[in-house]
């Protein structure tokens, strides 16, 4: 008979944490990231769109749902990704566990912008809703804006008479 390793220390052996009550887990979906904590997360409502897939951006609403990691996937690769508990500090575990089982099966609104999956987790573990997913897309947006505007005012701006 096989003797059977712990599974904290296969999971290391392969490379992954086991996601632990109230870890955030990014999710690497192919253009975005997807997020949970364990294993909570959002989906589009599945009477309108195929649950758990990007086209809950085109709903204003979304379904919490508890599921296995592994039903979450969808085939893409994971983390275990608490990255900002050097910025907040998390909230008791017990209150992490007992807001996201109340939270389980209920309908919540749904923004890409300010009410995204990343947004829930992080309010759920840390008390604060934020999307560094967004924070970085606007920037990045901001920037692409600047140069444009810079670039329709050189063309725009008067050239100074020659002699």
């Amino acid at each position: 008979m096989k003797s059977q390793m712990p599974q904290q220390l296969v999971s290391s052996a392969l490379g992954k944490l086991r996601p632990r009550p109230g870890d955030l887990i990014e999710i690497f979906c192919i253009g975005y990231e997807h997020w949970a904590i364990y294993v909570v997360h959002l989906t589009a409502p599945s009477e309108e769109f195929e649950a758990g897939s990007i086209t809950s951006i085109f709903s204003n609403r979304a379904v919490v749902k508890y599921s296995r990691l592994e039903d979450v996937l969808h085939g893409c690769s994971w983390k275990v990704n608490n990255k900002l508990d050097g910025t907040y500090l998390p909230l008791p575990m017990d209150k992490i566990v007992q807001c996201t089982k109340q939270m389980v099966n209920k309908m919540v609104h749904y923004n890409l912008i300010e009410g995204n999956c990343e947004h829930f987790v992080n309010n759920l573990r840390y008390g604060v809703p934020r999307s560094q997913q967004v924070e970085h897309a606007m920037m990045e947006g901001g920037e692409a804006a600047r140069a444009i505007i810079s670039a329709v005012m050189d063309t725009i701006k008067p050239k100074p008479a020659t002699a």
